[in-house]
């Protein structure tokens, strides 16, 4: 059956200048329900603007924004009321321990006493900080601060969670900790955008990626769409002998031998239908493959060339 309810994220038009700088222009989003939508982009590209704008922290200049159905402008409290946010930059009080922080976001949004308490307990259990719920935060390592920065959001019980950067400044066993918990929360059913200087880790949570550059939005599409659009994704064929790396070079025109690897490359997008005509023709000519590889750009490739620009700096974005 299909679902009548509206797009968690849908933006229309959305524009934001400082001055005479144009930081947002015209930005089209929709983030279904229960997915991870990461926003990418090189530093001043918007992407900050934009999460300031949808957590009713900034106003727009023009543009049309709902969470959940609920408008920004006409609405704000109930979107509020829906979402949580996790900045660049842990918002953890150092002298308070794990628990008065926790305890403090639950008088925040009137939880009373009971259920603060209950609520703080399960998220603390759920980000592995039940040693360290009693000892003040600053004793706690990076990846236990950004943890604890996300229990705080999640007191709240939002459905809409914008995460600005979450794991920026940490070590990748920490990242990978923090990816985990994204999973998680999207199974659970919350709505997770995301904006990233790191692309592996679009690529590793995001059901969809948009690319911003000087405000615009210039690209959106899945992983794998958006990979697609770029060149450089080739099939790397090796075989047993010289002989077969000859007629197989023969057969395919425009592949280029490595004969000291005994290795074809050719180019192509290695979908399932090229993969097949490729084998066939092979097969034709009674050359065999002793192993097949698929190359395909990754995110990186992407940035680069959708936005001519370097790889993403690691400074923080506005």
């Amino acid at each position: 059956m299909t679902s009548t309810l509206p797009p968690a994220i849908a933006v229309t038009g959305l524009r934001k200048s400082f001055g005479d700088k144009v930081v947002l222009d015209g930005v089209d989003l929709t983030v279904a329900r229960g997915t991870v939508f990461a926003l990418l982009g090189p530093n001043g590209a918007g992407k900050t603007t934009t999460v300031n704008i949808l957590s009713t922290l900034l106003a727009p200049d023009a543009g049309d924004a709902r969470i959940n159905g609920h408008d920004l402008a006409a609405d704000p409290d109930a979107v509020r009321a829906s979402i949580g946010v996790t900045g660049q930059f842990s918002a953890v009080d150092n002298l308070f321990t794990g628990m008065e922080n926790l305890k403090l976001m639950g008088d925040l949004h009137h939880l009373g006493r009971t259920r603060s308490r209950e609520r703080a307990a399960g998220l603390l259990e759920r980000f592995d900080l039940v040693e360290a719920a009693g000892k003040p935060v600053a004793t706690y390592s990076g990846g236990m601060r950004r943890r604890l920065d996300l229990a705080m959001t999640l007191m709240g019980d939002p459905s809409v969670i914008f995460l600005d950067e979450p794991t920026t400044g940490l070590d990748p066993r920490s990242r990978r900790d923090m990816w985990q918990i994204v999973r998680d929360l999207v199974a659970d059913g919350v709505t997770v955008l995301l904006t990233t200087q790191y692309l592996e880790e679009a690529d590793e949570l995001a059901d969809r990626v948009a690319v911003l550059d000087h405000g615009r939005l210039i690209a959106e599409g899945t992983p794998d769409e958006l990979k697609r659009r770029v060149p450089g994704g080739h099939l790397r064929l090796r075989f047993a002998t010289a002989r077969e790396l000859e007629a197989a070079t023969r057969a395919l025109p425009g592949a280029v031998p490595d004969g000291e690897a005994l290795a074809l490359r050719v180019p192509g997008e290695g979908s399932g239908r090229a993969l097949r005509a490729l084998l066939d023709r092979l097969d034709l000519e009674s050359v065999e493959v002793a192993e097949l590889t698929v190359h395909t750009p990754d995110l990186d490739d992407v940035f680069l060339t959708l936005t001519g620009q370097g790889r993403p700096g690691k400074q923080a974005t506005r």
